[in-house]
Formats: structure tokens, sequence, C-alpha cells
């Protein structure tokens, strides 16, 4: 078995074991059913979910806010990290900024954004957006700084337009901190959004689980949890095996 294969196997083991564990003091009720239900109940839950048409319309909804935030902060945030790097004053200026960045509360703003945008998705996208676009930009900075200068040296003497360059040297050396980057845009995206919906959305899954526990509904509320963690850990664990991938494909070259 190899070292990655051990790994994973490991990683599906504790996943296993917890979700077990759980499940047998919830059914032993050492855990009080007023407290949390089973997981087998959640999953059951959730089959029943499957079956009606609102938690669909719920996913697309949350599904699509987090894909527009993730793919602008991105976007932004490659662009802007680039942008700082390449001038060293403004990343002296920034980078204390950047490191206080996540202790401002930005929910405080909400109705700042409900009065601009309106009660709408404008302000969870605007949300993701801003959670997620500071840890692309520190992912960028920390990637640009690890590119080997023997590398950029080697460019200018192979004459290497300044295009070919950046994709064939800046990009796969940054590519490892740019791949950290992009997971925590998509965890940060997520988080923006489920926790925007519960305050300022009609609907979505964060509105669906808000409401839910309001109306003392725990079957509904926990299986709804429960599909949010196994989807928030499968897009994570999609990047992170295109991340090995295209590390065993750098490492072969």
């Amino acid at each position: 078995m190899t070292r990655n294969a051990a790994i994973s196997l490991t990683r599906v083991a504790v996943i296993v074991g917890s979700v077990l564990l759980v499940e047998i003091l919830c059914q032993r009720k050492i855990i009080s059913p007023l407290v949390m239900i089973p997981p087998s109940e959640m999953a059951t839950s959730l089959w029943r979910l499957f079956k009606t048409q609102k938690i669909w319309d719920d996913i697309a909804q949350t599904f699509s806010t987090v894909a527009l935030a993730f793919v602008l902060s991105v976007t932004v945030g490659f662009a802007l990290g680039a942008i700082i790097h390449a001038l060293p004053r403004v990343r002296r200026a920034v980078d204390p900024l950047l490191a206080s960045y996540y202790s401002i509360p930005f929910f405080v703003f909400y109705p700042l954004l409900i009065a601009l945008f309106g009660l709408n998705t404008i302000p969870l996208i605007v949300i993701g957006f801003v959670f997620a676009t500071a840890a692309m930009v520190i992912s960028t900075l920390t990637g640009l700084d690890r590119v080997p200068r023997v590398m950029t040296k080697t460019a200018r003497i192979l004459r290497l337009s300044p295009t070919r360059a950046v994709w064939s040297v800046t990009l796969p050396s940054a590519a490892p901190y740019l791949f950290t980057g992009l997971k925590l845009a998509l965890a940060y995206s997520f988080i923006g959004v489920i926790a925007g919906e519960f305050i300022l959305s009609g609907g979505g899954l964060g509105f669906s689980i808000a409401y839910a526990y309001n109306d003392f509904d725990s079957q509904t509320m926990y299986a709804l949890m429960m599909f949010v963690l196994v989807i928030a850990v499968v897009m994570n664990g999609a990047l992170h095996l295109w991340e090995q991938r295209m590390l065993k494909k750098r490492a072969r070259a």
C-alpha cells in the first residue's frame, strides 16, 4: 500500500468511526434525542426531503450563489494578488490589513447590503465573495513569493515572452499555493453564503435550516446540516484529489 493510499484510508476510517460513534451514543441515549438525532435518522429524513421539490430549489439557489461567489473571489483574488506582488510599496501597506482581515465581522454590514441591493441573492454573493477573496489574495502572494529566482533568471536567459514565462515558470511553481487558495476560497464562499442565508434570505439551505430550527423540526434541521457537511467534504476532497494529480504530473515532468 502506498503512502497516499494509507493516508486516504486513515481519513475515511476516522470519518466512518466518528459517525458510528455518534450513532451509538445517540441510539443508547447517552446523547439526548432533544440534543441530537442519530445519523441514520438524519439520512432517512434527508431521503424523504429529496422527494420534495423545495429541497431541490434550495440546493439550486445555494449552490448557484456559492459558485458565483467562488468564481468571483478566485478571479479577483488572483488578479489582486498578482498586482500587489508586482508593487512592493503597495505590498508593504496592504500586508498588515490582510493579516487582520478575518478579524472584521462582515455580517454587521448586512443591513447596508440589503439597503443597497435589496433582499435577493446579491448580498449573499457579496458576503461569500468578501469572505473568500482575501484567502485567494494571500495564497497568490505566498505562491508568487515561492517561485525560485533561478527559474525566473532562466526564463529571462531563454528570452521567454512574459506570457510564456507565466505559463511555463510562474504558475507551475506557485500551483501548490494557488490550490490552497482555491480550497480556502471554496470553504469561505460556502461559509459566507450558508451563514448569510440564515439572516439575509428567504430561501436556500441556510434559510431552511434556520426555519426548521425555529419550528423545532429537528429531523429536517439535522438532515440538512448533514447534507451541507457531506457536500462540503466532497467538494474539498475533489479539489484535493485534483491537486494531488497535478503534483504527480509535475513530479514526473
